[in-house]
């Protein structure tokens, strides 16, 4: 029998960020509620069903810093991704 998959332990972040789309445009701002070394949970202003399935994740708004990340989930403003 397959053991469960444990997932990578949380922190609680609360953390101001930016999120941009393909193309490195029109970054917008997020909140990080929480993070961990496969993912975060984010909340946008506006309902996260909007969000490609890729995007890019920095603390600051510069497009060329930042990790790229699959939203896994979406949830009225919040989305669940993940690192790639």
């Amino acid at each position: 029998m397959p053991q469960p998959k444990k997932r990578a332990a949380r922190k609680s972040l609360s953390q101001p960020a930016w999120i941009t789309l393909a193309g490195g445009f029109a970054a917008r701002r997020c909140l990080v509620q929480d993070i961990s070394a496969s993912g975060a949970k984010i909340t946008t202003d506006e309902d996260a069903s909007q969000l490609p399935g890729v995007i890019r994740m920095a603390f600051a708004r510069d497009a060329r810093t930042g990790r790229s990340c699959q939203v896994v989930w979406r949830r009225g403003k919040s989305a669940g991704v993940k690192f790639l």
